[in-house]
Parts: structure tokens; C-alpha cells; sequence
């Protein structure tokens, strides 16, 4: 047996950036992205991180609030500061874009933000379209650099395309751009470890020379990454037969979950006589759903109910099946209406 190189698996590579902006992006095409295999989505960003602290020193990354809970970790181990950019809005259960837009704003130009490509954890609210513009429109504004964490692609909508668009849009407008890439959810490769860091810069010279930096921070740290996972991730990509049937797969997954949703929604409408809206439920997106749950409704589902879920009102819906919606619903109604 053989030690991949220090960047990974050259198929894997190339596959995994095509993927995220299309096989015919420009960016591919003048070979201004620089791509390494990392240990899944946290090793990924772990290498960015180290990347930032190395070479952008005192540069600070904004983080969504709230976000998944090991990105605070990551960034404090590598050293880098962070600070939270307004985001989940209770009252409405919904974006706060107000909020948001403020917050980048006012962060010292040059400064990372960490967004969420598709489906947020552990929101499941995602910006529309038209606020993706305007969310770009002010990063550029301010010269900060854009740093996204992809661990959903694919998995969200069911479409590739759709769930990168994000990433895409930004990409297309010249954009000097981070993502980090996970395959854990939408190739099941939990346990493989299989990710990776692109840096999206200005020209191929950069991008040389920054690929070659993220080496030099992979080398002492694990050396080199696993090629089971990465075999599988290319083989898939690369075999039209079987591409098509994760693509499949994926839409049937995540068409599975919309219809939770729907059903959880129409059960939650006809039950509760109050007149409260609860459409959030439709408009999120993703493994996920906040349910606008406090803690102390959120203890009343578990001690009651005997519904389980984290403390700040997320529920998986990936869990859940039809027949088990009305009965959630019920338990909701009960911890929202009579339970302060």
C-alpha cells in the first residue's frame, strides 16, 4: 500500500471542485482554484483556519448566530479571533437580513465571514436568491474575503447545482472565495473523513502558490489523507451510470424530507386553532428544522412527549417519518400553547 500525496487523490481533486462550481466554470477552466483533500468538512476548515492565522494575521472571521457548534472550536484552537454576525430572528423564525447585512457591514474591512452554502446548521433558514445578492454586494463592498462551509450539497434540494448556487454566484463575480466541502452526509462517507479546502484567487500563479502553503500546513499536521472515501467520492463522480444514481438518491432523500415537512406543517395547521403561522416549517431547508421551541418547551417535549431534541428547539427530520407527524404535532402545539 501507498501514501496518497500530501494534497490527495488527483481524481478526487478535480472531481470535488467540478462539482461545487460546475465543470465548466471559468475558475476551473484558468485554474485559479487551489484544492486539497482534508479530513472532511472540520479538517478542511481547520487547514483555512491555520491558512488565516498564518497569512492574514489579526484578521478576524464573522460567524453566523447562531452556527454549527464546532466552528467556534476550530477557529479558537487555530488562534483566530471571531465574533457572531446576527442571523436566526426568533420572532419570526426566520432570517434576520437586517440584522446580518448591519453586522458585515460594520466588520473591519478584510475580515472572513463564514457562511453556510445551503441548508444552515442548525437553523435549516437559508438567504433566498435575491438576498445572496445583496449579501455579496456587501462583502465586496467591504473587501472581505467570503468563506464558505459546504457540508450539505446535494443534499438540501436534491440538486447539486441548486444546493452550490450560492457558492457560484459569488464565484462568477470574480470573487476571491474559501470553501470548505464535507461528504459525510450526501456520499454517507461519515468514518472515511473526506473533504475538501478550495481557495478561489485572482489568478493560477496564486493559486499555485496557495495550494503549496495549505501542503506545507497538511504535512506536519496528518501528513497525508485517507484514499478509501476519496476513491469512492471520484469512482462515483466519474462513472456516468453511477453518478446518475446518486443523483437519484439524493433527490429521493431529500424529497423524502420536504414531505415530512409538508406533512408536519399540514398537521401542526389543522391541529392549532390559534391562528399562528407556522409556513417556517416549509420554508426550511435541509436535515434540519428549528421549531421556535425555548428551552423549557423543548424540556416539555422530552419529559412529556418523550420527543427528543437539542435544547435550542432543533428537531432532525431525517429522523422522523409520516406516520410519526401528527403525533409531533401534537406534542408542539401542547409545548408552545401551555408551556411559557
Amino acid at each position: 500500500s501507498q501514501y496518497l500525496p500530501i494534497e490527495g487523490l488527483a481524481a478526487f481533486n478535480k472531481a470535488t471542485a467540478e462539482l461545487l462550481f460546475g465543470a465548466d466554470s471559468p475558475v476551473i477552466s484558468e485554474q485559479r482554484v487551489a484544492t486539497i483533500q482534508g479530513l472532511s468538512g472540520t479538517g478542511s476548515l481547520r487547514l483555512a483556519a491555520v491558512l488565516i492565522e498564518r497569512y492574514f494575521p489579526g484578521a478576524k472571521v464573522l460567524i453566523s448566530s447562531p452556527t454549527w457548534g464546532n466552528h467556534k472550536n476550530i477557529f479558537n484552537d487555530a488562534r483566530v479571533p471571531w465574533s457572531e454576525y446576527r442571523y436566526y430572528d426568533p420572532k419570526t423564525v426566520g432570517l434576520d437580513f437586517e440584522g446580518m447585512i448591519e453586522d458585515i457591514k460594520a466588520a473591519p474591512e478584510g475580515s472572513f465571514v463564514l457562511l453556510h452554502g445551503c441548508a444552515h446548521n442548525p437553523t435549516g433558514i437559508d438567504p433566498t436568491p435575491e438576498q445572496w445578492e445583496k449579501i455579496a454586494d456587501v462583502i465586496q463592498e467591504k473587501n472581505h474575503i467570503p468563506f464558505f462551509d459546504v457540508a450539505y450539497q446535494g443534499f438540501a434540494s436534491g440538486s447539486l447545482d441548486q444546493d452550490a448556487a450560492s457558492v457560484r454566484l459569488f464565484a462568477a463575480r470574480g470573487m476571491e472565495i474559501f470553501v470548505a466541502q464535507s461528504y459525510s452526509k450526501n456520499l454517507g462517507l461519515y468514518s472515511e473523513r473526506i473533504g475538501a479546502i478550495n481557495v478561489v484567487c485572482s489568478s493560477s500563479d496564486t493559486a499555485a502558490r496557495v495550494k503549496s502553503q495549505l501542503k506545507r500546513i497538511a504535512r506536519p499536521m496528518y501528513s497525508n489523507p485517507p484514499i478509501h472515501g476519496a476513491r469512492i467520492v471520484a469512482n462515483v463522480v466519474g462513472d456516468p451510470a453511477l453518478f446518475g444514481e446518486w443523483k437519484a438518491e439524493m433527490e429521493m432523500m431529500a424529497g423524502r424530507i420536504k414531505g415530512v415537512r409538508q406533512k408536519l406543517y399540514d398537521s401542526l395547521t389543522s391541529k392549532d386553532k390559534s391562528g399562528k403561522d407556522w409556513s417556517f416549517i416549509l420554508k426550511q431547508i435541509g436535515m434540519f428544522s428549528f421549531t421556535g421551541l425555548n428551552k423549557i418547551q423543548s424540556d416539555n417535549m422530552t419529559n412529556k412527549w418523550h420527543v427528543y431534541m437539542t435544547k435550542d428547539g432543533r428537531i432532525s427530520l431525517a429522523g422522523l417519518n409520516l406516520a410519526k407527524c401528527e403525533y409531533l404535532a401534537d406534542a408542539i402545539i401542547d409545548s408552545y400553547h401551555n408551556v411559557s
